[in-house]
């Protein structure tokens, strides 16, 4: 199968290729390059071929002879949508459904788009599912919710969208970002031997990592058309739905001699558990086989091999906001997040 995948230089992006390959699959990667600077370790046995591109100038002929999209390319978290709330709606929803519907045009049977679970926001319930009803609270998850809407209409018997709702990711990338929860605070527990919690950690996040998103995509792409045609998939595992605190305490107990305090209730109120029974009933071949434990040893090992400092840990590359904030002040993407001529 010939796959496209966007965000090739991403987080998630640079560690998706390589399993396809390896599973025989052709692989055409998109990546606009924004996160260039972000490289912590060499860790891909081979890289797809990428097209220097913004997702919003794909053409026709860049989709001709695709099996199937695979689209992860969209500024990413909370603090990047509300640094420019308008470029956020004009890629992250505009651009990412102009995609879906370029694909169609272009034959394309395939379009898989990476959701989140942040769409469910502040959850009352028990567990969410799939058939929860969405709250989002930022620029970020509504787009995410816009973009499912507005591409759920283009299936037919010929294109079959399907929406990964991925729990927050975790884990070692060699496009490493540390503005995710558990990756932040491995990094102070390894660079300052300490985790001062702001908030009192009462919040409930589902975790997933990495590779067992790129695992999930894997199995999509793989999957007969009649188990993923236009569905929506939670990624990740009920059993990895932890309290801030906890994946703060199990950090410190894989951290040597690392200090553990809490604050007081924190301004941001997203609380949610989800439940991933579906995609691990349905999906063949699903099954995470990482949990935040495995997840905390996998990064002290990494940064011991390393030998992370605290320049590494705080540059700009592995922090999304700081990097887009960068390239503003120097003037090398202009207002509407292109690059400068």
């Amino acid at each position: 199968m010939k796959v496209l995948v966007t965000g090739t230089e991403g987080y998630l992006g640079s560690l998706l290729p390589p399993l396809l390959i390896e599973r025989g699959h052709e692989v055409i990667g998109v990546d606009t390059g924004f996160y260039k600077a972000g490289w912590l370790y060499n860790g891909t046995q081979v890289t797809a071929k990428t097209l220097n591109k913004d997702i919003r100038n794909i053409t026709l002929e860049d989709l001709q002879g695709v099996d199937a999209v695979v689209h992860m390319a969209e500024l990413s978290n909370d603090p990047t949508g509300q640094l420019a709330p308008n470029i956020t709606y004009d890629i992250n929803h505009k651009g990412s459904v102009r995609l879906a519907e370029l694909a169609k045009k272009a034959g394309v049977r395939r379009f898989v788009y990476m959701s989140s679970c942040s769409v469910y926001g502040v959850a009352t319930e028990g567990d969410v599912t799939e058939e929860s009803a969405v709250n989002p609270q930022t620029a970020y998850a509504e787009c995410k919710t816009l973009v499912e809407r507005d591409v759920k209409p283009l299936a037919d018997d010929d294109f079959s969208p399907t929406f990964m709702r991925n729990a927050t990711a975790f884990g070692a990338s060699p496009r490493m970002r540390f503005d995710i929860v558990l990756n932040n605070l491995a990094g102070l527990a390894w660079t300052t031997k300490e985790i001062k919690m702001t908030s009192d950690g009462t919040p409930w996040r589902p975790l997933v990592h990495a590779l067992d998103i790129c695992k999930a995509i894997v199995c999509t792409v793989e999957a007969p058309r009649d188990i993923v045609h236009n569905q929506i998939f939670n990624v990740g595992d009920t059993a990895n739905n932890y309290r801030v605190k906890e994946v703060a305490e199990i950090i410190a107990q894989v951290f040597p001699d690392c200090k553990l305090s809490f604050g007081t209730q924190g301004a941001d109120n997203r609380s949610y558990r989800v439940s991933f029974e579906k995609i691990n009933t349905v999906l063949p071949g699903f099954k995470c086989d990482w949990n935040a434990q495995r997840g905390a040893q996998q990064l002290y090992d990494l940064f011991s091999q390393i030998d992370m400092t605290e320049e590494i840990f705080l540059h700009r590359g592995f922090t999304r906001l700081k990097q887009l904030e960068y390239l503003i002040r120097t003037q090398q993407i202009d207002k509407d997040f292109f690059w400068s001529k």
